[in-house]
């Protein structure tokens, strides 16, 4: 589709700015983690508390979020999330104590679920090409957390606050493009109702796959949060590192995963990116040294991108028909069983280095396992077909139901 027919270009370049900012604003963090620790004299658990109050204020900030978009609109919801992520960020870099860390990465992760509970509903509502707006937002995810953890390494180095305070500021200008960008959907949005939320957790497929995101986000975020102290590196190899783990998420979500499951199907390409977390996480736990680790570490986001490119889709096809009703049910659940792991990981890591890697194993396993036995049902309920079909006769008959309705609400 020509670009010329886009009326609303400005404000969609101006959410996914937003976006990419939020996202680089999660991944900032990795590099300093360590620096963190020794400047204010933490434990690894008291440390990990950075990601594990930002993501558990994220998890239950996302369904209010919801609602308040119905009840007060999209732009004000968004533009209130820009804006306490900004202050909170900068807030963070004067702070001197864990606690007021923790406290102000809550405030954060607040602003981002205020966010993220808007951004692609309005998204798709201003674009007139779905699938360009899409690809625009899921680059704008990618590059963010490329590009989060070389700014914390870079910054990181002359100090530990000062990526809190650049990105504090990058907030305050991306809030000045949005008011001033940001258009409200033409289409005035019927009020969001808590009930129809949870009535989501009805549908059996939904539920199935709820299970299976949550292993897979518990384990993201023992990589995401455990591993930058685990390798053992200064803050601009670190920054690097995790740069490179950045780039192998965006490929696999930018290059691999769409393009596999148009050739496999998105359950089965789930599939895949579990079994390849699984073996990451083995290597991860045996690792021999710094450089094999660093290996994993980039395979490993590859994987976790092809994961990440697929769950989203699969939750709006599975869910309810609203996509605000879907989002917020399926964002509750994956945010949800992230927000322990990290402060898990900490706690682990005082009986092993080693130990968080096999607890996060065990959690996947059991994710995989509902995976083996749900993938049909999932399957079915997106139009799909899995490979060992032909041998479960129960998955056979489910296939050949009726396709739900994939929820294109906007």
């Amino acid at each position: 589709m020509d670009r010329r027919n886009e009326p609303h270009r400005s404000a969609i370049y101006a959410t996914t700015l937003v976006a990419f900012l939020a996202i680089a604003g999660i991944a900032v963090v990795d590099p300093i983690l360590p620096a963190i620790g020794e400047a204010i004299g933490v434990t690894a658990w008291q440390v990990e508390l950075l990601f594990t109050a930002y993501i558990a204020v994220m998890a239950l900030g996302m369904i209010p979020a919801t609602l308040a978009s119905g009840r007060f609109g999209f732009k004000p919801v968004l533009i209130t999330g820009v804006s306490v992520v900004g202050l909170a960020a900068i807030g963070a870099s004067f702070s001197n104590d864990i606690v007021q860390l923790s406290v102000l990465r809550g405030v954060w992760g607040l602003g981002n679920a205020m966010f993220f509970a808007t951004a692609m509903v309005v998204l798709v509502n201003l674009a007139n090409d779905r699938e360009w707006v899409v690809g625009l937002f899921e680059t704008a995810l990618g590059l963010g957390f490329a590009v989060g953890p070389l700014l914390g390494g870079l910054l990181g180095e002359v100090s530990w606050r000062l990526p809190f305070f650049v990105c504090g500021i990058f907030m305050v200008l991306a809030l000045a493009v949005a008011s001033r960008r940001l258009r409200e959907p033409a289409n005035p949005q019927p009020r969001v109702r808590l009930g129809a939320i949870f009535a989501t957790y009805r549908r059996p497929a939904f539920v199935a796959l709820c299970a299976v995101t949550a292993a897979y986000n518990f384990v993201f975020f023992v990589v995401l949060g455990y591993t930058p102290l685990f390798l053992g590196l200064d803050v601009i190899p670190l920054g690097l590192a995790f740069t490179g783990w950045g780039l192998g998420l965006a490929a696999g979500i930018l290059v691999v995963g769409h393009r596999l499951a148009h050739r496999i199907g998105a359950v089965q390409t789930v599939g895949v990116a579990v079994a390849g977390l699984l073996a990451c996480m083995v290597l991860f736990a045996t690792s021999t040294g710094t450089a094999m680790s660093l290996v994993v570490l980039v395979v490993a986001g590859l994987f976790m991108g092809l994961a990440n490119a697929n769950l989203t889709d699969l939750a709006l096809g599975l869910g309810a028909a609203d996509r605000r009703v879907a989002t917020g049910a399926f964002n509750l659940v994956r945010w949800g069983a992230a927000a322990p792991a990290p402060i898990i990981s900490g706690k682990l890591a005082e009986h092993g280095p080693a130990l968080p890697f096999w607890v996060g194993l065990g959690v996947l396993a059991a994710g995989a396992l509902v995976y083996l036995a749900t993938a049909h049902r999932m399957a079915a309920g997106h139009g799909e077909r899995v490979l060992w079909a032909r041998w479960n006769r129960a998955a056979a008959r489910n296939e050949h139901a009726p396709e739900e309705p994939v929820g294109e609400a906007y």
